[in-house]
């Protein structure tokens, strides 16, 4: 089994920024894919970052291109979130993933093992 662990949520203004942590412990996967995911209130889970293992590969959703960026540090099996230029649109409980198998997909069916999520909330 593999845990995931996020941090750094919280209450921020628009226009503010935000880091987000995901420790990942247990049977830590080679070549694992780590993805950002977010959920607000009465809608889907939405894809927002991944990236994988070797950091070489990256994809944002539409709606944070240019605003997030996502890393990872092997060494500490953490990946990070900067959210930066926050909108009260980005307001959501953020949920970290990863699957079994290498390669990044976007739909939630394709990870395996979640986070229990860090609510985000962006005021005006």
């Amino acid at each position: 089994q593999v845990q995931l662990v996020e941090s750094g949520g919280g209450l921020v203004q628009v226009g503010g920024s935000l880091r987000l942590s995901c420790a990942a412990s247990g049977r830590i996967l080679f070549n694992y894919v780590m993805a950002w995911f977010r959920q607000a209130p009465g809608k889907e889970r939405e894809f927002v970052a991944a990236i994988s293992w070797s950091g070489g590969s990256i994809y944002y959703g539409d709606s944070v291109q240019g605003r997030f960026t996502i890393s990872r540090d092997i060494a500490k099996n953490t990946v990070y979130l900067q959210m930066n230029s926050l909108k009260s649109e980005d307001t959501a409980v953020y949920y970290c993933a990863t699957r079994r198998t290498p390669g990044i997909v976007r739909t939630p069916k394709g990870y395996d093992y979640w986070g229990q999520g860090t609510q985000v909330t962006v005021s005006s």
